[in-house]
């Protein structure tokens, strides 16, 4: 009976005490943003694979304009297969009013929509290079990730970099989509 207690007490403490998963550690965004500065075109160097982009073969730019609110007009360009342009208006805005400028929430649902809590996602700003040439964009489930630049090219190293902290924060980089930018 002893053993039976024994092995059960193991268990269970095996179980309830493990290394923890960098995965469900809290993700940390950048302190703070300028948002007049983050605003115009962010070319996509980058991507974890996700449905909303299925059609975009590449030239993938996001513009992003301040708006008197206080929110952000988003519209999101790619190119399709068959050359033709697409693009996507949506908007954001602070996902708190206590909490960072860098966490954000957007929509591209309708504007009648905007009420419904499910039509916003999670919009964090992961990294802002000081000269805010590059960001790093994700949110906490770790399921979306894109790498921006100013340009529509980034040296190696520096997506390398990227790279290697997103996956210490629990991104499975291995999944990383490379944009093709020919603008």
């Amino acid at each position: 009976m002893k053993f039976i207690l024994c092995l059960f007490l193991i268990v269970i403490t095996s179980v309830i005490v493990k290394p923890q998963d960098k995965s469900i550690l809290p993700l940390e965004v950048v302190p703070s943003v300028d948002l007049a500065r983050y605003c115009g075109t962010w070319y996509e160097i980058a991507r974890l694979p996700n449905k909303f982009q299925k059609k975009c073969t590449g030239n993938v730019t996001a513009t992003y304009t301040l708006l008197d609110d206080g929110q952000i007009k988003v519209v999101k360009r790619c190119s399709k297969e068959d050359g033709e342009f697409t693009e996507v208006e949506g908007r954001a805005k602070r996902a708190s009013d206590d909490g960072p400028n860098t966490k954000l929430k957007v929509r591209f649902a309708p504007a009648i929509l905007s009420f419904l809590p499910f039509v916003w996602g999670n919009y964090w700003i992961l990294e802002l290079d000081t000269a805010y040439t590059y960001a790093v964009v994700g949110e906490p489930d770790r399921e979306y990730l894109w790498i921006l630049s100013r340009s529509p090219k980034m040296d190696e190293n520096t997506i390398q970099g990227i790279l290697n902290r997103m996956k210490e924060k629990g991104f499975d980089v291995s999944k990383i989509l490379r944009t093709n930018q020919t603008q």
